[in-house]
């Protein structure tokens, strides 16, 4: 007959505790909320806690209820509140926790030389793991955590102490029955640690208690799918507090590199006052704002200026991002010599349409006239709200066509020749002004101003303008969406290939 043992306490009376901040977050409004346990939304605790546990020790007490696809299990009949785990998730994880950004994105290779070193900072990992504490007899279809594995909770005001199925942690250790914890949110960040020293890395921790699994599945949804995405306009506007010179100059071949080198870029378009965009960029995003956006500036650059060269000459590559078709080198200008060409072209295309006697811009200088009110300050054939250059397409149609024709006749342009003594960064106005002041000398300026010359006569009046023909509102139709970046670039190199000289020759090469 079998020796009959006493039964255990509801806790682990040698258990080990670890300190945890209670947190309360119930409003009296909340009362009035309809429960309902029958459908798994039973009242949950008005109290959560905080604390941080190691990463292995966390990993060993948590389960994960993830979502099936396998059967014919009815949706809403299916438990599981997690996506299949990513293994590659969590290892590009893993290698940014070991030493940051942008370390973490490079090949083994690199990451294995010491020529990069000093791109290692620190990986921290400030989010927490939101969690979810069973409690003894819950039931939540995986089956049920036993007593001796629950984690209790001991009351001491609001630094409680949570009492641990252990004595002391080890990695033998395993739950009798299910894991006491479960991941609502975090499992590629805490399956993103191994066995070795990263393994006693320390994370926060969220910790619910006995929340049913409809307020899970919740609480999942409201953290990863209902936030609104970030402002990618005000995204970017955060790159200068992020910026560093080894980013930019040692990452080269790295999207952060291009789209930090590319919102300087733009930043410097809005900033500088020579700059036929001074504040006339909106670099916030904000939906009031009759500007083109920062976002579509800095995707617009990293199509055109600062974009690899695929090895194509009917696809060039970027001046200010890849090797020359002809001597394979990259154009050696500073970031300020860089920004005074845009500011330059920009200003030249300016000039030449405030000139232009053109009927379009005529048309859009009558149109941007009201009655009782001054002329604008402003030529609303470049600036006006019927201006296709104050659109995403324009920007983009001007750089394109301005980054091509200077890439493929890169070097008859000697272009390597504009050398400026202060090397400085986008943002420095005195060394983005003394660029400019050289630029005017160099033969390149002759190009762009031709360049220039030529675009002002073309149509740049967008669909929504007053007045115009089915058949002039059809064509101009065709610049919208995302095809059209395309079709307005075939157009501008067509204009271009039926003039004279060297712009026409360059325009030929594409």
């Amino acid at each position: 007959m079998a020796k009959e043992t006493k039964p255990r306490s509801s806790a682990n009376a040698d258990g080990r505790c670890i300190s945890a901040i209670k947190v309360k977050q119930w409003l009296p409004g909340w009362d009035k909320i309809r429960f309902d346990a029958k459908h798994h939304r039973r009242r949950p605790p008005e109290h959560f806690f905080i604390f941080s546990l190691s990463a292995r020790e966390l990993r060993s007490l948590t389960g994960i209820a993830r979502r099936q696809a396998s059967d014919v299990t009815p949706r809403a009949a299916d438990l599981g509140i997690q996506r299949q785990h990513d293994p590659e998730r969590s290892e590009e994880i893993g290698k940014f926790v070991e030493y940051g950004f942008p370390w973490s994105t490079l090949s083994d290779a690199k990451r294995k030389s010491e020529e990069f070193n000093d791109l290692r900072k620190p990986g921290w990992l400030p989010t927490a793991i939101v969690i979810n504490m069973l409690q003894p007899d819950d039931d939540l279809g995986s089956g049920v955590v036993s007593r001796k594995d629950a984690v209790q909770v001991l009351e001491e005001g609001p630094v409680c102490q949570l009492k641990l199925p252990y004595e002391q942690w080890s990695p033998s250790w395993k739950p009798s029955s299910i894991h006491p914890f479960e991941v609502i949110d975090g499992q590629h960040r805490l399956w993103s640690f191994g066995e070795g020293a990263s393994a006693d890395f320390e994370l926060p921790v969220v910790a619910f208690q006995g929340l049913d699994i409809s307020w899970q599945a919740y609480l999942f949804w409201t953290i990863n799918i209902k936030p609104k995405r970030i402002n990618p306009s005000l995204a970017f506007d955060l790159y200068p507090l992020l910026r560093a010179e080894d980013w930019l100059d040692r990452a080269e071949g790295h999207a952060i590199y291009r789209e930090t080198r590319s919102q300087e870029l733009a930043e410097t378009l809005w900033s500088h006052q020579e700059s036929p965009w001074y504040d006339r960029i909106n670099m916030l995003g904000e939906k009031k704002s009759p500007w083109v956006t920062q976002s579509a500036w800095i995707k617009s650059l990293m199509a055109t200026f600062v974009k690899r060269w695929g090895g194509s000459k009917t696809d060039p590559g970027g001046l200010f991002g890849s090797r020359m078709v002809e001597g394979q080198e990259v154009l050696g200008w500073s970031r300020a010599q860089q920004a005074a060409f845009l500011i330059f072209a920009w200003e030249q295309l300016r000039l030449a349409i405030k000139k232009s006697k053109e009927p379009w811009a005529e048309k859009l200088r009558i149109a941007a006239l009201k009655p009782d009110e001054p002329r604008p300050t402003d030529d609303a054939a470049f600036y006006g709200p019927y201006s296709l250059l104050v659109t995403d397409q324009g920007v983009r149609g001007f750089l394109h066509v301005l980054n091509d024709l200077c890439f493929v006749w890169a070097t008859k342009l000697k272009l390597q020749t504009w050398q400026v003594n202060q090397q400085r960064g986008a943002s420095d106005a005195n060394a983005v002004s003394l660029a400019l002041e050289t630029l005017r000398k160099h033969p390149v300026a002759t190009f762009v101003k031709d360049i220039a010359a030529e675009l002002a006569d073309f149509d740049w009046r967008t669909s929504g303008t007053p007045r115009l023909t089915e058949g002039e509102r059809s064509a101009k139709l065709v610049y919208r969406g995302s095809s059209g970046y395309k079709e307005l670039r075939a157009h501008l190199i067509k204009k271009l290939k039926s003039g004279k000289g060297s712009v026409a020759d360059a325009a030929k090469r594409l």
